[in-house]
């Protein structure tokens, strides 16, 4: 049960010419007589990586689904590229749905569909597009993630892990969205292809202009290529800001995460 008196850290300032792509205030969620979240405050910035990170059962996924308008809060305001989610009319909340894109931990492609055909999920959801024009833009996300030609044909059963992230990445990107969200992109991955795979995100924001919220446990992923970085615990964000700020930060969860013994090595090399 998180203390409903405990007070909400200081948010950092957001400098005037940085707009605020997702901005979360005052947040609770609960499930039952559970509470999970309360008096919770982050800011995302158009344009950057933010790393989300917290100890497991603590409420990343569950505030990345609020955000997305899948998990009720019982208090708070959410916005999205300036609108509240939850005053939103259903036709507003589809055109919103339009502007991100979202690729889930396993990648959650649909078994019977081969990877085109996956990419093309949103196409045929939310634009009136000809099978010609949906095969030649899902050929240009499939080539856009570093996936072969042939990939396209194959279903998820035949793709490597490293490939299923790719799909589904591509899937992701299928509506050219402002802001994508990742869960745990490279979770499952060997440390060279989670390394690529980070490599592919850095080049895609900056090429796309991309606002990425990853919520993650992968430490290299971090040091990476994350502008800054949030993380919960208490039911709250309790530090926010550039690897530097959380790494100097005294709280002891922060701590232990930044300065345990799988950080060790990522700080002796200076990455």
């Amino acid at each position: 049960m998180v203390d409903a008196l405990a007070p909400s850290p200081a948010r950092e300032a957001a400098p005037p010419e940085r707009e605020i792509a997702i901005r979360v205030r005052g947040v609770e969620v609960g499930f039952g007589p559970k509470t999970i979240m309360k008096n919770l405050d982050l800011d995302v910035y158009r344009g950057e990586i933010l790393g989300f990170v917290g100890g497991s059962g603590q409420g990343k996924s569950v505030l990345t689904r609020a955000i997305l308008g899948l998990v009720p809060t019982r208090a708070g305001t959410i916005e999205v590229l300036g609108r509240d989610v939850a005053r939103l009319s259903p036709q507003e909340r589809k055109a919103l749905e339009t502007r991100w894109g979202v690729l889930f931990q396993q990648g959650a492609l649909f078994s019977a569909l081969t990877v085109k055909q996956n990419v093309q999920v949103p196409m045929r959801e939310h634009r009136r597009l000809s099978q010609a024009m949906m095969d030649d833009l899902a050929m240009l996300k499939i080539e856009m993630v570093g996936l072969p030609p042939d990939a396209a044909e194959k279903l998820p059963s035949e793709l490597s892990g490293g490939m299923i992230k790719r799909a589904a990445l591509a899937r992701a990107l299928a509506l050219d969205p402002d802001i994508v969200f990742l869960d745990e992109p490279t979770s499952g991955l060997d440390p060279i292809g989670a390394a690529d795979f980070d490599d592919l995100i850095a080049t895609l924001q900056k090429t796309l202009g991309l606002t990425v919220y990853m919520v993650t446990h992968d430490l290299d992923s971090l040091y990476s290529v994350c502008d800054r970085i949030a993380a919960l615990a208490e039911g709250r964000v309790i530090a926010q800001g550039p690897l530097e700020t959380m790494l100097a930060s005294d709280h002891p969860w922060v701590r232990s995460y930044f300065h345990g013994k799988r950080a060790r090595a990522l700080a002796r090399d200076g990455a």
